[in-house]
């Protein structure tokens, strides 16, 4: 097993390993000395293959827990979704001592951590990663929130958990599509800060040792939030290929899905930064062939306009301007401020 402090205002551990769901019961009783029961919510693509796996020792330690289950898919992310949930909690009388659970992937942990926050005013909750994509990027950092009608994750709070377990056998469900699809952050971390990285997966594509790598990027993750916890300075260099990305995964009907989504932001803020004389041609060259390899897209046939007035709509955006990450070297960026129109262009160039 492999494990990441992480020096947030309430600190926590990620744990990175094979049958960490076996010590759940455990984890609660350690981490959650006064919780008196358990709320499981997951989903129903999910819970079929692990809700079992994780009850069980609760069940065996005789601790109570309740399950909600949501429907999979970036469309139960929602304020509606969220407040099911909360009538859930307090329908089963949970309590500010109790503790929430968040089995699954992105959005389950994503929308749970959410529920956590605003319940009672907050109560305590574990994150358990069951996608490649959940574990390297959303269950760490504290970073809750729903979808709105204008945009992605609008409405949200910043909420640690007491710790995140990371069981490495989940994966071994995850449809190939979608563990590629994760791999578009592992990518994203290597163009950001490792260089050594980003070598390693061009010499081994997809086949890599995924507990060391999960390791690598959460620590990453982990320095940029010891440094920036609520996201006001160094923290928004994690956006790389996420203005363009969330705009293209809102207007596709969430059809894409979110790493195929950076992937295509990565791949075009690259080649905008190249044609913009930011970094050399080499950069997109690479970019693009190793999103290739990976099986994820590059581009986008979305209608440009469209684009742009969801991307006015980010919550990234100050005012006039946009905050778009730009790559100058693989394994060193920066996020540069543009005014909507001078990011029109940016992007046009990329596109």
């Amino acid at each position: 097993m492999n494990t990441v402090h992480v020096p947030a205002s309430v600190p926590y551990d990620v744990r990175i390993g094979p049958g960490l769901l076996s010590g759940l019961a455990d984890a609660v009783k350690s981490l959650c000395p006064k919780a008196g029961k358990c709320l499981v919510v997951t989903d129903d693509a999910v819970g079929p293959l692990w809700l079992e796996k994780a009850t069980r020792p609760l069940s065996a330690a005789q601790i109570p827990f309740s399950v909600y289950t949501l429907p999979h898919g970036e469309a139960s992310k929602t304020a509606d979704d969220l407040i099911a949930i909360l009538n859930h909690a307090a329908a089963e009388h949970f309590t500010r001592a109790d503790v929430f659970l968040a089995l699954g992937g992105g959005m389950v942990g994503d929308i749970t951590g959410l529920a956590a926050a605003v319940y009672m005013r907050g109560v305590d909750y574990i994150q358990l990663p069951t996608t490649l994509l959940a574990a390297i990027d959303s269950s760490v950092g504290g970073k809750t929130a729903v979808d709105l009608p204008a945009g992605k994750n609008l409405m949200g709070a910043f909420w640690q958990p007491r710790a995140v377990l990371c069981d490495t056998d989940t994966l071994s469900t995850l449809p190939r599509a979608d563990f590629l699809s994760g791999c578009a952050e592992v990518i994203k971390t290597a163009v950001l800060f490792d260089e050594e990285l980003f070598a390693l997966l061009e010499r081994t594509g997809p086949d890599f040792d995924r507990e060391s790598l999960i390791a690598r990027c959460v620590a990453h993750k982990r320095d940029v939030v010891a440094q920036d916890e609520r996201d006001t300075g160094r923290r928004a260099l994690l956006n790389l290929g996420h203005t363009l990305g969330h705009a293209l995964e809102a207007e596709s009907g969430f059809a894409l899905t979110h790493g195929q989504s950076v992937a295509a932001g990565m791949a075009v803020v690259c080649r905008a930064a190249a044609a913009y004389g930011i970094c050399a041609a080499e950069v997109p060259a690479r970019v693009d062939a190793l999103l290739a390899r990976f099986g994820l897209p590059t581009g986008t046939d979305a209608p440009f306009d469209a684009l742009m007035a969801r991307m006015l709509s980010d919550k990234k955006r100050a005012g006039g301007a946009i905050g778009i990450v730009v790559p100058e070297q693989i394994g060193r960026c920066s996020v540069r401020p543009m005014a909507t129109d001078e990011a029109a262009a940016f992007m046009k160039a990329g596109l």
